[in-house]
């Protein structure tokens, strides 16, 4: 059996980019799974936990 790796690189300027077998637990309880996900860093996302591409309208720099 191949094992399951995940990748998780921070982009420069962005989000967060996971990749793998995922399992995400929102505020609510809900669980998504998912192969990849880019996750906010600058926190104005209006699909947190998710990047929605907020970041290049604030300007955010890592």
């Amino acid at each position: 059996m191949l094992e399951q790796t995940t990748e998780i690189v921070i982009l420069k300027d962005g989000p967060i980019m996971v990749k793998g077998n995922l399992s995400i637990k929102l505020a609510d309880g809900k669980l998504e799974s998912s192969k990849e996900v880019y996750l906010c860093r600058c926190g104005q996302s209006v699909n947190k936990p998710y990047c929605d591409g907020a970041h290049r309208k604030c300007g955010f720099k890592d």
